[in-house]
């Protein structure tokens, strides 16, 4: 069945968090109208979320069918894997910076261009692996801005165990949150093999023990779209 095409525009943003120039990908829905109100979902690893997870098309339809609110989604791409990962891992030296460009210069434009809401319960952050990772961290740091996170397959060491386990917040967020039962020898950016599960597992744990809204489950499955895009329809109908 044929769906009426929402528009994906390229915007260019110059951040003075990040001192360089962020390229944005916009799409907004077939029947948009400055008339309407909007919720964001804001998607780290902007890309590959319209490419491989096909995120444009899915809310083409799920719009369409009125399983979904109105949404405009905000991808931000990455340059380089070595961008990537500066941006995205804790340890990153422009992982802050990134996470205040999201929170402070990001929001607020977008609010400025578009018919936003303008509550945290209607921005939402999305990411996988590394992706996943930072737009935790931006959310757990900025609960009054993000009030939502999808979380498919984050990357977690021990900063972002403690990071939830010190969070005094969590009655401000939502939380989706999927792994793959096969994730146990992950091929990370940095050429290591990593266990993705067990980690995830105890994270799992930490968010439980917080008055947080939370959906977590376990896919049978690797560390790839091949699971995540397929997820996404799920993930999109729950929080929206």
């Amino acid at each position: 069945m044929k769906y009426p095409k929402g528009t994906i525009k390229e915007y260019t943003f110059q951040s003075e968090e990040l001192q360089e120039t962020m390229q944005l990908l916009i799409y907004l829905p077939a029947n948009y109208s400055p008339l309407y109100k909007y919720s964001l979902l804001i998607a780290q690893d902007g890309k590959d979320y319209f490419q491989l997870g096909r995120i444009g098309r899915l809310a083409d339809e799920l719009l369409f069918q009125h399983e979904i609110e109105n949404l405009i989604i905000v991808g931000v791409p990455y340059k380089n894997v070595e961008d990537r990962r500066r941006k995205y891992h804790p340890e990153g030296d422009q992982n802050q910076p990134y996470i205040r460009f999201l929170a402070h210069e990001l929001v607020p434009f977008l609010e400025k261009e578009f018919p936003t809401y303008q509550m945290g319960s209607t921005r939402a952050l999305i990411g996988d692996s590394l992706g996943a990772t930072v737009s935790l961290m931006t959310a757990v740091q900025y609960p009054h801005t993000f009030g939502k996170v999808l979380l498919q397959s984050p990357y977690v060491d021990q900063h972002i165990l403690n990071l939830v386990k010190n969070f005094k917040e969590g009655q401000l967020i939502e939380i989706y949150h999927v792994i793959g039962t096969q994730e146990t020898a992950v091929s990370t950016t940095d050429g290591k093999i990593k266990d993705f599960l067990s980690p995830n597992r105890l994270l799992s744990e930490e968010i439980k023990a917080k008055p947080i809204t939370y959906f977590y489950q376990e896919f049978d499955g690797i560390h790839t779209w091949t699971y995540w895009q397929p997820d996404l329809k799920r993930a999109l109908k729950m929080f929206f």
